[in-house]
């Protein structure tokens, strides 16, 4: 076809002749007098919700509902005893996994984003002081909405005035005491997180310096026989604190922080925070009991029947207030430093209601399922176990196994459920993909899991152990921290980074429940003082596993350069 020349203003004449000019005002009018969009069907929502919902309800399942087959189908098999009042068991573990649900959407969607935002505008906008003290409460305000915190309170009445006063004592009057030392010293760690994330720290240097303190002290509170049943506690406090809360948001501060300071280009930029938050806390308890204690036995307070209280102290009355009180402060906190100090509105309003609706709603749910699932389970479990090595403790039947077997079995069996729970784990999944993708494929995801899972096993059964034989635990922590601590001198950075920082993820809200009824329920049956440090061993086993593995990596790496050189 042959061309034709027009010229540019014909061309624009031509097409303005088809246009036709409306007034906003009647484009408003026939848009309202459209027909009104069908509503949704069953079907239309089944299609939209299903595929979002199992993702996530599949996620908490795979975590939660092998645990408990495990301490089901043991007593059922190994111990021939039938699970107590099953229906409230089955009806706690179901609102467990749909509070686990709700609360980590909520987390995700309505505080995630906040804190990551505040800690990328706050380094720029304020003088870091500011940065510090925002860091300080931003920890101290996650650990009391952590889920797993609540275990700490069902532990109290089994624990006997008479052995442990002082220990009693924390887990009692002065239960608010405790969370507070607890708070403060994961906000004094997040500050000095902050700080090495600003001025490029080392970890190994800060845990090389900061873990023998703490084990000094640890060996120095073992000589008093006041503060001796408080050590376990302290340490598994410091397991407790990095859970689904803390770690995200932490991690998300410290992430906006980097970026802020240019440091986001280090993949190792938001590791360590996580190390820190596991280990001030110990010092603080410790501190706490050493206050308390130098007082003298004037300042024990009298100790409240669990019948003691109002309406508030009801179910479900107190779950949902215990939500409130874990939530509502954390939202404050982030809704004032956002829009009061940095200036900012809050954008996508109805999300960010959503996602802290979401939390709310999915604590509640986790702290019924807590009192009715997790914690009877354990407790059943603990009292059941030691059938297996020892007559029965309330009907005097004989031991079903002999010792050596029985005690065999029942170390077995908290190596699996210690294995099990950490290859379940979804926070050590997505470590072990950032991993592999960090280190260009020599440190495998599946490597990671088994090294992390193995050594969780292997501190669950140090920690039955410890309770089984009366071991004191000051000297097991000691000899693991050794070992760990050995290790992280003749360790690279990046590997010092992934093994403390491995501990702290896997002990998460499923965990720490299950495995401290358990303690708490064997250390009844056996007649120990306390049934705490299960998890304190759980945390220093993989530390020592993954520092180990990488070390064996550098030297295979190490080896396979020099052959081919050669």
């Amino acid at each position: 076809m042959a061309e034709r020349r027009l010229r540019y203003g014909i061309y624009l004449g031509a097409i303005q002749r088809h246009k036709r000019q409306i007034s906003f005002a009647a484009l408003l009018e026939a848009e309202r007098l459209r027909p009104k969009r069908p509503a949704l069907r069953a079907i239309d929502l089944h299609r939209l919700l299903t595929p979002y919902v199992s993702i996530r309800f599949s996620e908490q399942m795979r975590a939660v509902v092998p645990l408990a087959l495990m301490l089901i189908g043991f007593q059922a098999l190994a111990l021939r005893s039938s699970l107590l009042d099953g229906e409230s068991v089955a009806l706690g573990i179901f609102a467990v996994i749909v509070g686990l649900m709700f609360f980590m959407e909520g987390v995700k969607i309505g505080l995630m984003p906040f804190a990551e935002n505040v800690g990328f505008q706050m380094p720029g906008k304020t003088h870091p002081t500011v940065l510090l003290a925002f860091s300080l409460l931003l920890g101290a305000a996650a650990t009391f909405a952590e889920p797993a915190l609540g275990a700490l309170q069902a532990a109290a009445s089994s624990i006997s005035p008479e052995r442990s006063p002082w220990l009693r004592q924390l887990l009692g009057p002065y239960s608010l005491w405790l969370v507070l030392a607890v708070a403060g010293g994961v906000g004094l760690a997040v500050s000095i997180g902050m700080l090495r994330t600003m001025f490029g720290w080392q970890l190994k240097t800060m845990v090389l310096l900061i873990m023998p303190l703490t084990l000094g002290l640890t060996v120095w509170c073992a000589q008093q026989p006041a503060l001796a049943s408080v050590i376990g506690l302290a340490w598994d406090c410091g397991a407790i604190t990095t859970g689904p809360v803390t770690v995200p948001l932490v991690l998300a501060v410290g992430v906006g922080v980097a970026a802020s300071t240019g440091r986001s280009d280090n993949p190792l930029s938001g590791f360590g925070i996580v190390t820190l938050a596991s280990i001030f806390p110990i010092l603080a308890v410790l501190s706490t009991a050493i206050y308390l204690t130098s007082q003298g036995s004037d300042a024990m307070r009298p100790l409240l029947s669990a019948s003691v209280g109002g309406w508030y102290t009801e179910t479900p009355f107190a779950e949902v207030l215990g939500a409130l009180r874990a939530i509502v402060p954390l939202v404050l906190l982030l809704v004032l430093v956002q829009t009061r100090l940095l200036g900012q509105k809050i954008r996508q309003r109805n999300v960010f209601v959503y996602g802290i609706s979401m939390a709310v709603a999915g604590m509640v749910l986790f702290n019924l399922g807590l009192t009715a699932g997790l914690v009877t389970l354990g407790e059943q479990a603990g009292n059941n176990v030691p059938w297996a090595f020892s007559p029965h403790r309330e009907t005097g039947a004989p031991a079903l196994y002999p010792f050596s077997l029985g005690i065999a079995m029942t170390l077995a069996f908290a190596f699996s459920i210690g294995f099990g729970a950490t290859i379940a784990e979804p926070a050590l999944n997505a470590m072990g993909m950032t991993v592999e993708n960090l280190t260009d494929g020599a440190f495998r995801k599946r490597m990671l899991i088994h090294a992390v899972a193995a050594g969780v096993g292997i501190g669950a059964a140090l920690g039955v152990a410890r309770i089984l034989f009366h071991l004191p635990v000051w000297m097991l922590l000691v000899g693991g921290y050794t070992i760990a601590l050995a290790l992280t001198t003749v360790s690279r950075e990046e590997i010092v980074n992934l093994a403390w920082d491995s501990a702290g993820v896997t002990t998460g809200p499923v965990t720490v429940p299950l495995l401290l009824a358990l303690g708490i329920g064997l250390g009844e049956v056996v007649g120990a003082s306390e049934g705490f440090g299960i998890l304190a061993m759980c945390s220093v086993g993989p530390i020592i596993s993954v520092l180990g593995t990488g070390l064996w990596i550098d030297m295979k790496t190490r080896g396979l350069k020099r052959s081919k050189k050669a």
